[in-house]
This record gives C-alpha cells, structure tokens and sequence, in this order.
C-alpha cells in the first residue's frame, strides 16, 4: 500500500529503534523522508541508502533537536530540499533514570531540554510550511510513564507528561487550518535498550501486561503509519497507547 504517497515527513531522532522502525515504515508506504540525528556517521549513511532503495528520496541530517536555532535551519533545509513537509514525528528523546534523592538538576535539565523543548522546538519552526499548505500532521512521542508516572523517572515523566499537554493544545490551536497533532504512549518496547536489562527484569515486566509480553518498535510504527495517513484525517488532540493494555 502506499497510504503516504507524495508525502514528505520529518523524523527525529530516527536511525535506532522506535524512529528508525517509523522512517522504514513511512517509506514502504510511498513517503519521502528527511531523517535527523545528533550524529551522522557510516550507520546513518547506510540507513539512508536503505529507505533510498525503497524508492522513495530521503536524506539523514545532523540535528540537535533541542537547539532552537538549529531546528529553525533543519526545516529550511527539508523544505529546499524536498519541496514540502507533511507529516512532523517528534521522536527525539533520551533518559537518565535515578530517584528522586539522586537526581540533580542536570539530570533534570537534560531530560526536559531534549524531550519536551525539542517538540516545541520542531513544532515551532516546522508550524509556518503547515499553516501555508493548511494541511499537516504532528505526531509526538510520548509515553505510558508520561500518564502514569514511574518511581526513578521524575524526569522523563514530567518531559512526557508535558508533550500530551503540548499536543492537546496545538490540535486545538491549528485545527481550523487542516493541522492535527497526536501523541503516542509507548508501553515497554522491546528494544536495543530494553535488552541490555536483565532477563529477569525482562520477564518481570512482561509479567505485568496484560498481553504478557512486550511490544516491538513495529507496533508503534504502525500507529504512527494510520496517524500519518489521510485514514486518520478526523483524529487530532488524542493520546494513543501501544502498551499491551499496561494502562487502562
């Protein structure tokens, strides 16, 4: 199927996991993709010949997706180079887990910084091409941790809690020009992070799920697939879980 044909789509933080899974997937579907990472090197080079082999254009660009000015200079790029944006997925992120009588304010500043102002960031810059094309699809990742809340993620949390506030009200700030925003709340997604827990955490945790086991970094490309696509064109201000039934 090709549900994204002739769309152009910006994803962040996408040469490894749930983002990488989210390009590929774009790109078998007919989208064109404009890939970022902090660092490009051999590995995002190669990803890049992958998705270009799909035959679709795509192209890997150092960014840092919590520089404001930076995210600004991205965008004017893509837009040179492909023409148009249609779809924003703001996939950066990173953790630094320690409880809270650990915790210092540069794990605090970090964690927010590279999850929550780097939406507000990519959004800002990327809000001027949607607004022109009165058309567009924002799509934030967010996390079951953001709605429930995890002992030793104060940090994490906060920056996802923060992005389903961030997305609720930019659906309804851009609704009236053909623009929605969504979030999704991944559960536990088995990863290359995930995997270097032990198995006993792991069995733990799946143990915990409704579904007993964890999801892939497919499960949550597909979601994003539907709310990328036009099948999705009535959604927008909506959190989404891909979590097994983890939070009901």
């Amino acid at each position: 199927m090709d549900l994204l044909k002739n769309k152009v789509a910006v994803i962040t933080g996408a040469s490894r996991g749930i983002g990488k899974s989210i390009a590929q997937t774009f790109a078998q579907n007919g989208a064109d993709i404009a890939v970022t990472d902090i660092v490009v090197n051999e590995n995002t080079e190669a990803f890049e010949n992958e998705l270009k082999s799909l035959g679709v254009r795509a192209k890997v660009y150092q960014s840092d997706a919590s520089d404001f000015n930076g995210c600004e200079e991205l965008i004017n790029k893509v837009v040179a180079d492909f023409g148009r944006i249609d779809i924003l997925v703001n996939n950066a992120g990173i953790t630094k887990d320690t409880l809270m009588l650990r915790m210092t304010e540069q794990n605090w500043d970090d964690v927010l910084r590279i999850n929550l102002k780097s939406v507000f960031n990519m959004t800002k810059a990327a809000q001027k091409i949607f607004l022109q094309q009165r058309s567009g699809s924002i799509i934030n990742m967010s996390s079951v941790v953001g709605v429930k809340g995890n002992a030793g993620q104060a940090n994490y949390s906060a920056s996802k809690a923060g992005i389903i506030g961030f997305t609720k009200s930019i659906a309804i700030e851009f609704g009236s020009r053909n623009i929605r925003s969504n979030a999704i709340a991944p559960g536990f997604i088995e990863t290359a992070m995930t995997a270097s827990l032990n198995e006993k955490a792991i069995q733990q945790w799946r143990e915990s799920i409704p579904l007993k086991r964890g999801g892939s970094p497919q499960d949550v490309a597909n979601l994003a697939l539907f709310l990328a696509s036009d099948l999705s064109s009535y959604i927008t201000g909506q959190v989404i879980h891909v979590d097994g039934g983890m939070v009901t």
